[in-house]
């Protein structure tokens, strides 16, 4: 067993850290908000520190999952960030979904501390982090990869290193844009099905078995149907994951003209006040067009 720290126990690292915990491993927290890290530490056991560079201290891998480049910033570095803490030779994963930009910059800098670093984004949201179901895409060393693995499997169906330091956020970004054209594309769908009079739920139950099926339309077209937002994967967090996807299109030459499409139609749900609605919300923009 391994003694780790976690940073950041938000809705899907608390359930991550819990898993390391249940797994029997050493866990050490940190959470900006204070009461969160104690009412943790009384759920799971471990301890936690009011810094994370006092979390970092004596840990053998730091995991971070935080929400944006800016709370990864202050999480590792600076006189109370992780890396102060660290010891040569120690290894950091960051499950935070930010920009390759800063990926780069706190690659650099933990590699000039002596430190390994995997980016390990995830997917599969809060019932994929609280049941242990989540899909890992990494970038690193073959030997950081090798370290972090088996710590990761106890909160992963799937891991998988795509390649060196960066790859694992640019296959998150994949990810994402796959995710916002399926999610328009059901959201249209259900909406055409709805206006045509026909039997929404019905034809759902053809469809999903054929090659129209996803995951979004099994797990989300009910609430889509009953105008049930408030949970999953928050708008807020999804424009931000895109304006991380056109930026790198920019920088590496790709087109993604209906994924910028899509980035807007997300704010215009913001401007309905759905930013902590959940993806599948593009159909409740499309309900209130016809309203208009």
């Amino acid at each position: 067993m391994s003694r780790v720290t976690f940073l950041g126990l938000g809705v899907m690292g608390g359930p991550m850290a819990g898993h390391l915990a249940a797994a029997g491993h050493e866990v050490t927290v940190y959470n900006r908000t204070g009461s969160k890290a104690e009412a943790w530490v009384a759920a799971h056991g471990g301890r936690s520190a009011a810094t994370p560079r006092e979390a970092a201290e004596g840990a053998e891998v730091v995991f971070a999952c935080v929400g944006n480049d800016d709370d990864l910033s202050a999480v590792c570095t600076g006189e109370d960030g992780a890396f102060a803490g660290m010891e040569k030779g120690a290894l950091f994963v960051d499950h935070t979904t930010v920009s390759a930009e800063i990926t780069r910059r706190m690659v650099a800098e933990a590699d000039a501390a002596g430190l390994g670093f995997v980016d390990a984004p995830v997917s599969g949201g809060q019932a994929g982090a609280e049941n242990g179901q989540l899909v890992v895409m990494c970038g690193g060393s073959e030997e950081d990869y090798a370290r972090a693995e088996p710590l990761i499997a106890a909160y992963a169906k799937t891991c998988r290193r795509i390649g060196e330091s960066g790859a694992g956020q640019m296959c998150k970004m994949v990810n994402q844009i796959c995710i916002a054209g399926l999610v328009q594309g059901l959201s249209e769908g259900l909406h055409f099905a709805e206006k045509a009079g026909l039997d929404g739920r019905a034809v759902v139950e053809v469809i999903s078995g054929g090659a129209a099926g996803s995951w979004q339309m099994v797990n989300r077209h009910e609430t889509m149907f009953d105008d049930h937002f408030e949970h999953g994967f928050a708008v807020n967090w999804m424009r931000k994951d895109l304006g991380i996807c056109l930026d790198a299109a920019d920088e590496v030459g790709a087109s993604l003209p209906v994924t910028a499409l899509v980035d807007q139609f997300y704010k215009d749900v913001q401007k309905m006040g759905g930013g902590r609605w959940d993806t599948s919300s593009l159909f409740k923009r499309l309900r209130k067009i016809d309203e208009a």
